[in-house]
């Protein structure tokens, strides 16, 4: 008798062993969980060995169990690679891209790369998150994150794209009229600012460089919001100098709505980085993701 058992039963093998759970692995592969409750007791028949430990509420491998999925994890890996690989070439790719993201990612997202990753992949799924708050991607089920370099987790692989970001001191022409511009970042402690109060609850911190020399204020002021765009719209209408990121300034810049301050205390900085986990394999859905971000031109800063 032939004791090898089939792709499909290691494959279910391997789900509950990563879910630890027969219920989860059994929604992951859209089977009822007595077909694979059944499976599996075929499966440890066949090989004379229990790969499982259950109780009514855990499931943990044996030593043979994880034995085996040591060995079988990394030949599925290669197999779907295999499969993906001739997938992407001939754009014949589906599934979904699970994405977190920034408020100012998405939205740069949204106007440079999807429309042409739709147009490429019309068979893969885009579900993007947008939040404030900084996520754990892995516990909370997404395939990748996209944020500023200095925000990205150490732990991650990260793939920069798009153009450097440029955080800018910004204020409206008529404020301006009646406070004279700062010349120096400590000038701003007699200035009117509007605040940023992060998804932690901290309040953001405006950090300026120049020359080398590195200075960080925690300003004044009367209004503190927790929106990039309602503070561009805030110091637009002339309540006080705002300190937002290029992409979110230009378009008040470009109309004239807002000028910049201290503008050569403004260096320009690595700007976003799609990251994800590096212990796992990339579904091919991502890596062509990924191939996009590094194809697609994404239009830098416009400054007066």
């Amino acid at each position: 008798m032939n004791k090898k058992p089939d792709l499909n039963v290691l494959a279910a093998f391997s789900a509950i062993a990563t879910h630890g759970s027969f219920r989860k692995a059994a929604d992951d592969l859209g089977m009822p969980p007595s077909t694979l409750s059944h499976m599996m007791r075929v499966l440890e028949t066949r090989l004379g060995v229990r790969l499982f430990n259950r109780t009514t509420r855990s499931v943990a491998l044996t030593d043979a169990g994880a034995m085996l999925l040591g060995r079988v994890r990394p030949l599925l890996r290669e197999f779907d690679a295999a499969f993906e690989e001739i997938e992407l070439k001939q754009n014949r790719l589906s599934g979904v891209v699970r994405l977190n993201a920034s408020e100012t990612a998405a939205r740069m997202l949204l106007c440079h790369v999807i429309p042409l990753f739709k147009e490429r992949f019309p068979d893969i799924e885009i579900d993007l998150v947008s939040e404030g708050r900084l996520v754990d991607i892995v516990a909370e089920g997404f395939d990748a994150g996209i944020r500023l370099g200095e925000t990205v987790p150490q732990d991650m692989i990260a793939v920069r794209f798009g153009p450097k970001v440029r955080f800018l001191a910004v204020a409206a022409p008529t404020y301006l009229a009646e406070n004279p511009a700062p010349q120096t970042p400590e000038e701003l402690l007699r200035h009117t600012c509007i605040r940023h109060r992060m998804p932690s609850g901290k309040l953001y911190r405006w950090d300026f460089e120049k020359e080398g020399e590195e200075f960080s204020i925690e300003v004044e002021g009367s209004l503190t919001l927790n929106h990039l765009g309602l503070m561009a719209e805030a110091a637009s209408a002339g309540m006080g100098i705002a300190y937002l990121p290029d992409l979110v300034a230009n378009p008040y810049l470009q109309r004239g709505l807002l000028v910049p301050v201290l503008a050569d205390w403004c260096p320009a900085e690595p700007g976003h980085y799609i990251y994800y986990p590096g212990h796992r394999h990339v579904p091919a859905p991502l890596r062509a993701f990924i191939d996009i971000l590094k194809e697609v031109n994404i239009p830098g800063e416009v400054l007066p």
